[in-house]
């Protein structure tokens, strides 16, 4: 009965290659695992940003990977990567342009009356937002006196 209990070792399955199918392989692997790094610091660079995709499709089961669907994967990371990249350089160019608006709107909160911005849309982390609003209400509305007010942040 212990003998049901041992594992036979798996015998692997010799796998020939010529050398130039090995080389092939190995740089596109090593392109691969550029292209894995270089998203890994693109997802770590835009940490604080929300929606945006980061995934990658999984290349299958355990198998050997031909040339072919090894190339397939470094063509849909590099692909995945520029996307990525249009997407930062879109959400960067918004985000500065609302870091200007919000300086406006400190410096003269009567010309942008009741608009708020929020830490996300200047690409910070937090739950802050500026508002600005009438300084004492309804006759601080009549009288033109108006303010930028900072939220304490996140509610508990």
């Amino acid at each position: 009965m212990p003998h049901l209990l041992e594992r036979s070792p798996i015998e692997a399955v010799p796998v020939q290659l010529d050398g130039d199918e090995r080389l092939a392989r190995n740089e596109m692997r090593r392109q691969i695992a550029r292209l894995e790094r270089e998203l890994t610091e693109l997802f770590a660079s835009a940490f604080p940003r929300k929606r945006i995709e980061w995934d990658v499709a999984p290349a299958g089961g355990p198998r050997l990977l031909g040339i072919g669907e090894l190339e397939e994967i470094r063509d849909g990371l590099a692909n995945r990567i520029a996307d990525v990249r249009g997407v930062l350089g879109d959400r960067a160019y918004v985000e500065t342009k609302n870091r200007e608006l919000l300086e406006r709107m400190i410096a003269e909160p009567e010309r942008f009356k009741w608009m708020r911005i929020s830490n996300e849309d200047i690409g910070e982390p937090g739950c802050q937002h500026w508002h600005s609003r009438p300084r004492w209400g309804l006759l601080g509305m009549l009288v033109g006196w108006w303010r930028v007010k900072l939220s304490s942040g996140c509610p508990l």
